[in-house]
């Protein structure tokens, strides 16, 4: 069968995906119809689908990425829900959107990559030491190029054009606060009040202001494409099938009034309805003997007492130096050389 026939009859670009982890014969388009409209859909490679409404203007230009982890399969189904609504004419589109279904391979494996971490091979990294060695580094630089044409097409951002990128994960521990969001570094700009209130709207109540740069998908397309974009965590890692849909009401609504609106109305910002933190510590595993001083099970934004002992990297010690100091993100199995633990503190938007 004919695989736009296939797509177009059945909508589920997931299974398409999987079935072609590492690419697809070639890119193909085709067009949807609906009702005085038309859209124009391009599958540009294995997890890459872009949907543009033809001869009508837009204002945003929308990345919604996931399974850049592929063990994290809540937002890989979110995304497999839109898109199957969108090709079968259940979802309005008013703006150019494109879906990354970022790592196949890993996504079949139901492992978190294959051979290095996806979420660490952004902003050239994958083209560092080793160059593109393997499927993870030639894939960051393949959904670079994606995002950068996409943005380019869409064209110059100004006061009436948005750019926007929210790569949706899920952690690999339990939260105390259950959704949160990564806010990369934006080089002095103000943080944009809007998108914390879609945020916020979206159900996600903490945000984690980063203050310098990182090799993350979020940050490259701040860094180079001028997007507003997020780092979003939904909740805890599952199999697929596990996900329960009304953990992800909030976030269901809100992308689909960005996808299917000209002014989405997500009510007015108030800082006092979000957890604000700032990253205050990167550690990074240096040595093989790296060990974290805390049980598995200790959820993320769990604070220690000052002088607690959070890791130690053979000789080196790293203590709680500041009150209200939390982590997150602890992993102490990372390959030599990545982070093992962020470390944040409580933060203002005047900071």
């Amino acid at each position: 069968m004919d695989i736009a026939k296939q797509l177009l009859e059945t909508g589920d670009f997931l299974s398409l995906t999987r079935e072609n982890p590492d690419s697809i014969a070639q890119a193909f388009n085709f067009y949807l119809n609906s009702g005085d409209r038309q859209i124009q859909v391009s599958v540009l490679d294995t997890g890459v689908i872009c949907f543009e409404p033809v001869g009508r203007a837009t204002n945003k230009d929308i990345v919604l990425s996931c399974g850049v982890h592929g063990n994290e399969t809540a937002p890989i189904e979110i995304c497999q829900q839109l898109v199957k609504e969108l090709l079968s004419d259940k979802l309005l589109l008013e703006q150019r959107v494109l879906f990354l279904f970022g790592n196949p391979p890993a996504m079949n494996l139901g492992s978190r990559f294959v051979e290095e971490n996806l979420n660490r091979l952004f902003s050239g990294a994958h083209s560092d030491d080793i160059g593109l060695a393997n499927q993870e580094r030639r894939r960051a630089k393949a959904l670079e190029d994606y995002v950068r044409d996409f943005f380019d097409q869409g064209g110059t951002i100004d006061d009436d054009r948005e750019r926007l990128h929210y790569d949706l994960h899920t952690a690999i521990r339990g939260s105390k606060n259950d959704k949160f969001a990564v806010y990369p570094f934006n080089h002095g700009k103000a943080r944009d009040k809007h998108q914390l209130q879609f945020l916020y709207a979206s159900g996600v109540n903490t945000i984690l202001l980063s203050n310098s740069p990182t090799t993350t998908f979020s940050y490259f397309s701040v860094n180079e494409c001028c997007a507003h974009a997020f780092t979003v965590e939904l909740g805890k890692v599952k199999p697929f099938g596990e996900n329960n849909p009304e953990d992800f009401i909030q976030i269901n609504q809100t992308l689909r009034a960005l996808i299917s609106e000209n002014e989405p109305d997500f009510g007015e910002f108030s800082e006092d309805n979000l957890n604000l933190f700032e990253i205050y510590k990167t550690i990074n595993r240096t040595e093989e003997n790296f060990v974290l001083n805390f049980a598995d099970d200790v959820e993320n934004f769990t604070d220690f007492p000052v002088g607690y002992v959070l890791a130690n990297d053979g000789e080196i010690v790293h203590e709680i130096t500041q009150p209200g100091e939390a982590i997150i993100f602890p992993n102490a199995e990372v390959a030599l050389g990545q982070r093992a633990l962020l470390t944040v503190i409580p933060a203002k938007l005047t900071a």
